[in-house]
């Protein structure tokens, strides 16, 4: 078994094989002057069961296109399987044709990943859970949730509502809500524009309550900071937001350093810069992640990492 990173989360995958017990495998990849990317694989993987950590995170083209080429390298060079780990999943939201003449993206990058040579993929919290169904490969599909459940067992949070920002993320709302014996909530939203929304009513008691908002991305961080600010107003007291993956542009740095929200925990499935002025606690998901291509390389059931917590299952 051989671990390589590319360039988008380069820590993550150098804590995954920590975690494994391996060294991380040697590869060259820079670009060209005219913005084309080289990549050369620095060892032998002739036979190999070969693994390569690359989320899609912005810039989602470039990060898209080196992974890739590091497969197409792999698979001439010999390598037996080649399983892309992609803890983020780029383009996940593109994935129905909700207008005329658009495209469906997510699976255009299904058949992209296929294509350049990946033989399986792991991946975690994707927007969507049709776009397993995207792939004519195995798809392992972890969630991030069991690591937030730990965490938040230990802050032993009293009178804690779990709020969902919309109507979409109901499912995970109450999975949340269930695991942690604690009340639910909706909050309605109508999105104005890809970065504004506009939260409109909201569904549920949360007066006098600890709330915890829940959701699997953010990027503007527009639907979060509505809905603690409905929230506030209807009287929560302390708001707090488990997001699985924060990518974070300056105009979601902005609005959080000027949001209600206590608290932002978060994973480091996509790797961001230090960021002042936001209470953010990240979460590791790199034993999550060691575990299950221990498990796909030892042909092992993935199920019980459902519960998984703190590198072991319980």
């Amino acid at each position: 078994m051989k671990v390589f990173s590319g360039t988008a989360n380069e820590p993550l995958a150098r804590a995954i094989c920590q975690y494994i017990g391996i060294e991380l495998g040697r590869a060259t990849i820079r670009p060209f002057p005219d913005g084309e990317t080289f990549v050369k694989i620095e060892e032998n993987v002739r036979g190999q069961d070969v693994f390569v950590v690359q989320p899609t995170s912005p810039p989602t083209n470039h990060n898209l296109m080196e992974l890739f080429i590091m497969m197409d390298a792999l698979r001439r060079a010999s390598a037996q399987r080649i399983t892309a780990v992609v803890p983020f999943y780029g383009y996940a939201r593109q994935d129905r044709k909700d207008q005329p003449r658009v495209p469906i993206t997510a699976k255009l990058v299904a058949n992209l990943m296929v294509a350049a040579g990946a033989n399986r993929l792991l991946t975690m919290d994707l927007h969507a859970q049709q776009i397993q169904g995207f792939f004519d490969i195995p798809v392992d599909h972890l969630y991030a949730a069991p690591v937030m459940y730990a965490y938040l067992r230990q802050k032993r949070l009293q009178n804690l509502v779990v709020v969902s920002p919309d109507v979409g993320g109901m499912k995970m709302a109450y999975a949340y809500a269930q695991t942690l014996q604690a009340g639910l909530a909706i909050v309605a939203k109508r999105r104005r524009s890809p970065t504004e929304v506009e939260s409109l009513a909201l569904i549920g008691e949360v007066r006098g309550k600890n709330c915890l908002l829940v959701d699997d991305l953010t990027e503007t961080g527009s639907t979060l900071v509505q809905a603690a600010e409905l929230l506030k107003k209807r009287g929560a007291r302390q708001i707090l937001a488990c997001v699985s993956h924060a990518i974070l542009n300056e105009q979601a740095i902005e609005r959080l350093r000027n949001s209600k929200i206590d608290e932002l925990i978060t994973t480091d499935t996509v790797l961001r810069p230090v960021i002042t002025g936001v209470n953010i606690t990240t979460l590791s998901v790199a034993g999550l992640l060691g575990e299950a291509i221990k498990r796909i390389h030892n042909n092992e059931s993935v199920n019980s990492l459902f519960e998984f917590n703190g590198g072991r299952t319980s």
